[in-house]
C-alpha cells in the first residue's frame, strides 16, 4: 500500500478541494402553468413538457380546492 513521503498540509488540501462544492438547482418557471419546476423535467403541477402535454396529473387537489 503506498504511503505519502510527506504529510499534505490542510492549506494544499483545501487549495485542492476548491471545485467541491453543492451547486444550486436550475430552477424555472413552467411554459405552461408557472409554477417553479427543474430544467429539462416534465412539471409537477400540469404535466406538460415543452408546451405538450405527457402525462396526466390526479384532479383530486384540483377537485379539494373547488368543494
Amino acid at each position: 500500500m503506498a504511503h505519502p513521503k510527506t504529510r499534505i498540509s490542510k492549506q494544499r488540501k483545501h487549495k485542492r478541494r476548491t471545485h467541491y462544492k453543492i451547486e444550486a438547482p436550475n430552477v424555472v418557471a413552467c411554459s405552461n402553468c408557472g409554477s417553479p419546476k427543474l430544467t429539462h423535467h416534465i412539471c409537477g403541477e400540469c404535466g406538460y413538457y415543452r408546451s405538450k402535454p405527457l402525462i396526466a396529473v390526479a384532479s383530486d387537489a384540483v377537485e379539494a380546492n373547488e368543494e
